[in-house]
């Protein structure tokens, strides 16, 4: 099987940026894409004062390939595929992510990616599965009460993922 991580994991770096602390924004504390809640249950005590400000790459990276990219099942997807699934568990949860993917092919969105979701997915031209992935995923953002605040940002980022991992294929 192909290892896709690294490359998805770096341009989802670039694309979370560094350490912010939006009150508008539900996630709170963050830094390079982790909030503070999700850190908490990764590393399964409280965060110290000053400790979000300080995460590194070599951090977070075992935290983005064991609460994403493995959870999303990302390794068994095709390229490019996994990347825009991978962004968009991070950006809006796992779950939610794999439901934009069932949904993309046709599949029962339940959230859970099972056997025959894959079958669904290994019948796909790639690049048309990323664009119908994007359609859905820009879809979902423009119902959250949060879309009139950051919903500009949302889709030219989801616009620019497509691009990038349409290159991957």
């Amino acid at each position: 099987m192909k290892d896709n991580f690294e490359p998805c994991f770096q341009l989802v770096l670039k694309s979370e940026g560094g350490y912010v602390w939006d009150g508008s924004d539900p996630g709170g504390e963050t830094n390079r894409g982790v909030t503070k809640a999700a850190w908490q249950s990764y590393i399964k005590r409280p965060v110290l004062e000053g400790e979000m400000a300080k995460l590194s790459v070599n951090d977070v990276r075992p935290f983005y390939k064991q609460m994403y990219w493995n959870v999303c099942n990302c390794e068994g997807l095709p390229k490019g595929v996994d990347y825009v699934v991978f962004d968009f568990a991070v950006n809006s949860g796992c779950k939610e992510s794999i439901r934009t993917l069932q949904k993309s092919v046709g599949s029962e969105p339940d959230g859970v990616l099972g056997p025959i979701t894959l079958t669904l997915i290994s019948h796909q031209d790639e690049k048309e599965l990323i664009d119908s992935f994007t359609s859905h995923k820009i879809a979902f953002y423009q119902v959250l009460k949060t879309f009139p605040i950051y919903g500009k940002g949302w889709v030219e980022r989801a616009n620019r993922v497509a691009n990038e991992a349409k290159e991957m294929v």
